[in-house]
Formats: C-alpha cells, sequence, structure tokens
C-alpha cells in the first residue's frame, strides 16, 4: 500500500492478500500515543518507514482457538467485507503479529474483545505486491509486555500523532492516522467503516 513499491509489470491484477494491522494505543493526558516501529532497509516491502505491527492473514489464523471472541458489533462491522470465517482471523492475525513483530501479547489464546475495527485500506491495482489490509486497535491496558525489537520491525516506540506524522510514512499509514484522529474523537464506534479504494476514502 506504498508509493515505495513497485508498480506491477503489465499482466494479470495481482489479487491482495487479506491482512491485518493493530495500532495500540495509550492514553495520556497530553494525547494518545501509539506503538509503532520502523521496517528495516533490507525488506522489499517499505523499507524505512514507520509502520504499525500487523501483516497478511496465515492459514493457521482460522479456526485459532482463541481466550475471547471479537464482539459482536466489531465482527458485524468485519462480516460487512470479509468472506466467511475471515472476521475472526483478522482478529487473530493482528494479536500473532503483535507478539511476533513486537513481543507484546493479548494472551494465549488470544483475547480479542478489546479490538475495534476502525478502517480498511486495499493497495492499488497498479502495484506488485497488495494487501487488503484491515486495521484494528485496542488501548494498551489490555496489552501484556514492553516492546521489543524483531527480524520484522526494529526501534518500536510510543509516538504521539504530531511525532508519527513527522517520520518517514508509507502513504497510506498517513491516510490511516488521519482516519484514527477522527476515530478517536467519537465518542461511540459504530456505522460505516471508511475504506481506502483507488486511493480516495469510501465508507463500507
Amino acid at each position: 500500500m506504498s508509493d515505495e513499491v513497485s508498480k506491477a509489470a503489465p499482466g494479470p491484477t495481482v489479487i491482495p492478500r487479506a491482512a491485518a494491522s493493530l495500532l495500540v494505543v495509550r492514553r495520556e493526558k497530553a494525547g494518545a500515543r501509539l506503538l509503532m516501529a520502523r521496517r528495516g532497509a533490507g525488506h522489499r516491502f517499505m523499507p524505512n518507514v514507520l509502520v504499525f505491527p500487523g501483516g497478511a492473514v496465515d492459514p493457521s489464523d482460522f479456526g485459532a482457538a482463541v481466550g475471547t471472541p471479537l464482539r459482536a458489533e466489531v465482527r458485524a462491522r468485519l462480516e460487512r467485507s470479509t468472506a466467511p470465517g475471515l472476521a475472526e482471523a483478522l482478529g487473530v492475525a493482528a494479536a500473532r503479529e503483535l507478539t511476533e513483530e513486537v513481543g507484546l501479547s493479548l494472551g494465549d489464546p488470544p483475547q480479542l474483545h478489546g479490538l475495534d475495527f476502525f478502517a480498511r485500506a486495499i493497495t492499488p491495482p497498479d502495484r506488485a505486491m497488495r494487501f487488503d489490509a484491515y486495521f484494528f486497535a485496542v488501548d494498551a491496558d489490555l496489552v501484556r509486555g514492553e516492546p521489543v525489537g524483531s527480524a520484522e520491525l526494529e526501534d518500536p516506540g510510543w509516538y504521539s500523532m504530531e511525532e508519527a506524522l513527522a517520520a518517514p510514512l508509507a502513504l497510506a499509514t498517513r491516510e490511516v492516522l488521519a482516519q484514527f484522529a477522527q476515530w478517536l474523537e467519537r465518542p461511540v464506534h459504530e456505522g460505516p467503516v471508511p475504506v481506502l479504494r483507488e486511493r480516495a476514502w469510501n465508507p463500507e
């Protein structure tokens, strides 16, 4: 979902892979801080940019055990666009990637009741690597452990919205941050979910 990714060669359009990203939110008097980390320079996809923990859904995420399921209203919002069985797998993938990439945990098995689904972004069809990414948020109080780097993500830390926007970001990440800022201001999280498709936001 980044302009840094090379365009696809002429031929059939690449089908985007389902993926999940998780914004861990630490609420402070001065404002919200988000857990973000930097992708290494050797990565083919989005090197050297600041991102949220996340990645593609694995086959093992389907039917995996969970400590608590997604809330009914979150599942309902996901199922407006997901295939049967994918909604819970997306929540499992978000929890798994959080542990694999930055060492934090939602429990074992993961407790998904604290996840909220606030945005979706689909890589444009002219890209060689495409994802259909679902963005979740969770309160830091529901997360266990301290963030540590991994082979996937380096130097994890807590960023204010201003600090994040001043860092090197993919266009989609910048757009999602803007949507997240609006989401934080809403007293109730319901209704259509914004989807970034063909570089424009539209409700699901």
